[in-house]
């Protein structure tokens, strides 16, 4: 994704399960630890967080997600 990620922008992204669907959390730059998974996070490698609609946390790198526009129903 090229354009900017913004805190509350929905995004989906390809995970194990399929394609999962949520917000963006924030953008971290530095080491972090998101349950028992190490983020390698940096400023020349950022990382953003995201949250499903389950409420579940992740990180991903910012090319791996895509603006998602579907409607809510």
């Amino acid at each position: 994704m090229s354009q900017t990620l913004k805190k509350g922008q929905k995004v989906s992204w390809n995970s194990h399960a399929g394609r999962a669907h949520g917000k963006v959390v924030k953008t971290i730059t530095s080491p972090t630890r998101i349950k028992s998974h190490k983020v390698a996070a940096s400023p020349d490698n950022p990382e953003v967080i995201v949250e499903t609609e389950e409420g579940k946390r992740a990180a991903h790198k910012p090319a791996a997600l895509t603006s998602d526009n579907r409607s809510k129903q």
